[in-house]
């Protein structure tokens, strides 16, 4: 039963549409960009990295990273460094593999960035192999399934004005959704008038949310967070640059609107300062950064601070989603799950069997390990 190959497979797919809207006129189709007001890199392609591990009985699981840039570093680091040892050892032995894996480069100061998410595709991809191995869903290998449906909020609403994403949220409020993340950060009139705009569309039971990509000082967050509470907006993502731990704490402390922060960390060792000094009131590990193993004990870390946890779901494509459904309904102080209804339709043309989310809900994927598989012809496919 023990691993006998590690394969890295990054991932690269051409899109009509960029993350948050169209993409911009480039002079290089094949280049990264920036857009405004965000500073991270986006890309006209999908990208993402897939691992493969199989067994000496040619037992596979499934991993992803979530690596929306440069796929080939994250498959770099784990052929040349993880893969030599993980290869021969027993992949019951999840604990000790991730462990044995995150020391590797402890010492050197890389416990985040590229290094952890490698390390977490290869804990995704052990995960869904001991499932498979012991004919277990991963939900029930976690401890169970707290809830029969993983509730979701529709996030994004990439349309260019406040009133025609108000418009896109009403024709999903007609297929059952009643929860709308808003990519926000245009600056505080630009985000308060859009917010508006939603809550006076949607009307008193819609969910809202507000992801402000860390454009905001502490005075405008401040300024922000009041208005989001007036809004009844259910959370304030990402206000801050997420260096500034102190900052949050001081914008948790003043505003009533619960501050969400965690798609930049990736161990219980990072989460854990932002715990102690209550600068978060909800979590957002990502599993294509963290892993199964570190966001279930990061989620159990933060039960003890009755903290609530909304996995960060963007761009991971569909073993990320499978996952992270999974360690939804296996968590108990889930809040809600992120939905990108284009991110989540790419990501079942390369399964076998597509992922469902309907209604404001995700099915849990039934079966054995993260319950779908890799449709490797259709991956390849889709990649030429």
């Amino acid at each position: 039963m023990n691993i006998s190959k590690v394969e890295a497979i990054p991932v690269r797919i051409r899109r009509d549409d960029a993350y948050l809207g169209g993409l911009p006129q480039t002079a290089d189709p094949h280049a990264y960009f920036t857009r405004s007001p965000y500073r991270a890199l986006y890309f006209a392609y999908f990208e993402t990295a897939f691992v493969k591990i199989t067994t000496v009985d040619g037992i596979i699981g499934w991993g992803e990273a979530l690596a929306p840039v440069a796929p080939a570093v994250v498959s770099t680091i784990i052929e040349q460094l993880l893969a030599p040892v993980l290869i021969g050892r027993d992949p019951l032995d999840g604990n000790v593999l991730w462990n044995v894996m995150y020391d590797l480069m402890r010492e050197r100061g890389y416990y985040g960035g590229f290094m952890l998410d490698a390390i977490s595709a290869c804990d995704t991809a052990l995960w869904d192999l001991r499932g498979k191995l012991l004919d277990q869903p991963v939900n029930r290998l976690l401890g169970g399934a707290y809830r029969d449906r993983v509730p979701c909020y529709v996030s994004g609403l990439p349309r260019s004005t406040a009133e025609a994403r108000a418009e896109l949220a009403l024709e999903y409020v007609e297929q059952g959704f009643s929860a709308f993340k808003l990519a926000a950060g245009h600056g505080l009139r630009a985000d308060i008038a859009s917010m508006a705009v939603l809550r006076a569309a949607l009307g008193a039971d819609a969910t809202l949310l507000l992801d402000a990509h860390w454009v905001y000082a502490l005075d405008e967050a401040m300024r922000l967070g009041h208005a989001l509470t007036e809004l009844d907006v259910g959370f304030f993502e990402a206000p801050i640059n997420p260096e500034d731990i102190e900052s949050h704490a001081q914008l948790a402390a003043a505003v009533a609107v619960p501050i969400a922060h965690g798609e930049t960390e990736r161990t219980r060792y990072q989460f854990r300062p932002w715990l102690v000094q209550k600068a978060a009131d909800i979590l957002q590990p990502d599993v294509g950064r963290a892993g199964i193993s570190e966001v279930v004990k990061i989620a159990a870390m933060a039960e003890a601070f009755n903290v609530s946890m909304a996995p960060h779901l963007s761009v991971g494509l569909g073993i990320c989603i499978a996952a992270t459904i999974h360690v939804a309904a296996a968590i108990p102080n889930l809040y809600m799950l992120e939905y990108q209804p284009p991110v989540f339709e790419i990501a079942n043309l390369m399964l076998e069997s597509p992922l469902i989310c309907e209604a404001g809900f995700y099915e849990i994927p039934s079966g054995a390990g993260l319950g779908v598989e890799v449709d490797e012809d259709r991956l390849y496919e889709l990649q030429s």
